[in-house]
């Protein structure tokens, strides 16, 4: 047999589908690893600043670019 008709049959003898899909749905849930209060701040603030400061930069790039084509033009 194959791989994929044996995994239809194991499959197809194992009840309803969606029981299936939720007990192996909440399995991969309770191998997450989920952040810690303290690491979830720490880690949005570095974000949020990253975001800031690369919108800063492109905003002064912008502006310099367009004073230089108005002084150009």
């Amino acid at each position: 047999m194959t791989k994929k008709s044996e995994a239809e049959i194991t499959e197809a003898s194992n009840g309803s589908g969606i029981t299936n899909f939720f007990n192996g749905l909440k399995e991969e849930f309770d191998k997450v690893v989920w952040p810690s209060r303290k690491q979830l701040v720490s880690e949005s603030a570095a974000v949020l600043l990253m975001v800031t400061l690369s919108a800063s930069l492109i905003f002064l790039v912008d502006r310099f670019f367009s004073w230089a084509a108005q002084q150009v033009f």
